[in-house]
């Protein structure tokens, strides 16, 4: 039986992506997005449905996720199970197009791909509706908050989705890329997506008047401390760095002190920063030597000091043996293929995959000319739809039968 697409079907994927594009949704807040994905995934019958995954709640108390769908492709014969993952969420960036179907939400919109990469697993829906594999089983897994890095945790630390979904024995995903030509794929072993996450540094002293200083405790000093020597924690800056175990990027991403007025001298204030790594072992370390001398700098100043930590990923690193059978079925399919020679800079939730099972990320060209992703102006061609879907079915082919 063949599984090729039809051009009606093609056409239903290209209508359903730029919907998805209209209405796009943040992360943890994608109800509406999962809702749609639902009601395609039930007019292709899998085996199961399990919805709801993934929630988690903010230190605030505001109780967010809870949006993931795992669908499932059933044999009915023993083998392994494969995991197939996307992203629900959108970004909150204004786009800026001439696009009919642009975003119609103000500061909300699909600048990653994430709406195609939606389309690509529902293409595999398709494919998979028509023949179940030969042995094993098959997930389809929609996830939320990839872009805060909380998504992926918070679902496979679900006692749902541990209770009510196969164990995948082995997951893979795949991330267009802008820069790459149009469909060629760029694949690695090894280091794919490098570690990182946000630390904010908060800073509480006593103001004083402005023209007493010495009678308050501001934290200006030790702020400028904190940020050279967060600075020299760096040795990222030079882009012929080497992406390797030496690689630490400390990026100072927000600084506020104090309100803005002249009669007070500061009491308050806090830096941002983003960590960078290759792996997550010099994560750790980088870490603490960041806290350490948020430390010593404010036990100095005389100030109170805490220390928040937020969109931590995991690095993304690619599993020998599900490597070898996304190059395998490149090869098969008459892909293009490009052998990627260090790891990404940015960061991918899925890392969190390679530590439940082993997992491979990849990724396929958007075209040389194509807006980078997170511009104001990016958008999925629809034309990698169905390559995506292909690369996908060939691999749990080869793999289930």
């Amino acid at each position: 039986m063949s599984t090729q697409l039809t051009n009606a079907e093609i056409d239903h994927l290209v209508a359903f992506r730029q919907a998805l594009h209209r209405r796009p949704d943040l992360s943890g807040y994608e109800k509406a997005t999962a809702q749609t994905v639902i009601e395609e995934l039930q007019r292709l019958s899998p085996d199961s449905i399990v919805t709801g995954l993934g929630p988690w709640t903010e230190p605030d108390g505001t109780a967010l996720g809870g949006t993931g769908i795992a669908a499932t492709f059933d044999s009915g014969q023993d083998g392994p199970t494969l995991l197939f993952r996307c992203e629900l969420d959108g970004l909150p960036i204004q786009e800026q197009s001439d696009l009919a179907y642009r975003s119609e939400l103000d500061t909300k919109a699909h600048l990653c791909g994430h709406d195609g990469h939606m389309a690509t697993l529902l293409a595999l829906a398709m494919r998979l509706s028509r023949q179940r594999p030969a042995s094993g089983r098959v997930i389809l897994l929609f996830q939320p908050a990839e872009e805060t890095g909380k998504g992926a945790s918070a679902l496979l630390g679900d006692p749902v989705f541990s209770a009510d979904v196969p164990k995948p024995d082995m997951a893979f995903a795949l991330h267009n890329l802008p820069g790459l030509p149009l469909g060629t794929v760029a694949l690695k072993s090894g280091a794919m997506c490098c570690a990182s996450r946000g630390i904010r540094i908060l800073l509480e002293g006593k103001t004083s008047h402005a023209s007493m200083p010495q009678d308050g405790i501001s934290p200006v000093e030790a702020m400028m401390t904190i940020a050279a020597g967060l600075n020299a924690l760096t040795n990222g800056l030079d882009v012929g760095q080497a992406l390797d175990d030496s690689y630490k990027l400390v990026t100072i991403t927000h600084m506020s002190v104090g309100e803005p007025c002249f009669g007070v001298a500061p009491g308050t204030g806090q830096i941002w920063a983003t960590l960078r790594t290759v792996s997550d072992d010099v994560m750790g370390s980088l870490v603490a030597s960041a806290e350490q001398l948020a430390t010593v700098a404010a036990r100095e100043a005389g100030l109170t000091l805490q220390i928040e930590q937020d969109d931590i990923f995991a690095a993304c690193t690619n599993a020998p043996e599900t490597t070898n059978l996304v190059a395998k079925a490149l090869e098969a399919e008459g892909i293009t293929t490009e052998e990627q020679s260090e790891p990404m800079r940015w960061s991918e939730d899925f890392g969190q995959f390679g530590h439940y099972c082993p997992s491979t990320l990849f990724v396929l060209g958007s075209g040389e000319s194509q807006p980078q992703l997170h511009n104001p102006d990016f958008d999925f061609p629809d034309s990698l739809t169905p390559i995506g879907a292909r690369i996908f079915e060939r691999i749990l082919r080869d793999r289930l039968g």
